[in-house]
């Protein structure tokens, strides 16, 4: 008789729910499904062809025998110059390259800036409305969530005479 293995998640996965835009699409995926046009606003996920100039870049570099390896942990040295240049161009903000590192997303920078700084029992500053990652990546590793409101009588801003009102004493991010 073949003995089925059962391998349960890990108890830290159960404090967390399942993310917020996976839910989120998939009722607007069923609404528009039911003939109601719902534009979805909530990912910021390209929606449209790339120029043919791009295209074109991307179809000559793939075909390069040079770039089929992992880059540098910390990125190719010319986007971490750009993205500087960038900072500095917007925000008058001056950053070494060294100060810059390139991710595949926010919520993997998230995590790792998380998991960098925060302990058990820590808090966590978590906007709301704000994007679900800071509340999940908090949860998964046992910090406490502190909301604050984001009020549009406030152009969404933070009200710092309410937060000045909390106990942040064990706040880290």
């Amino acid at each position: 008789m073949d003995k089925v293995l059962n391998i349960e998640p890990a108890g830290h996965i159960k404090r967390i729910s399942e993310y917020y835009f996976s839910v989120k699409l998939a009722e607007v995926a069923k609404m528009n499904a039911e003939g109601k046009n719902i534009i979805s606003l909530g990912v910021g996920a390209p929606d449209k062809m790339p120029s043919q100039e791009t295209i074109e870049t991307l179809c000559d570099t793939a075909c390069r025998p040079d770039v089929h390896a992992y880059q540098p942990y910390s990125g190719i040295p010319e986007l971490r110059k750009a993205y500087a240049g960038w900072y500095k161009k917007f925000y008058n903000v001056d950053l070494s390259t060294d100060e810059v590192l390139p991710l595949i997303g926010s919520k993997e920078g998230i995590l790792h800036v998380s998991m960098t700084f925060l302990n058990f029992g820590d808090s966590v500053l978590v906007p709301n409305p704000g994007y679900p990652t800071y509340r999940s990546v908090s949860e998964l590793l046992r910090a406490n969530v502190v909301e604050y409101d984001l009020l549009e009588k406030n152009e969404w801003l933070p009200d710092f005479d309410a937060l000045e009102k909390l106990d942040l004493t064990r706040v880290k991010l």
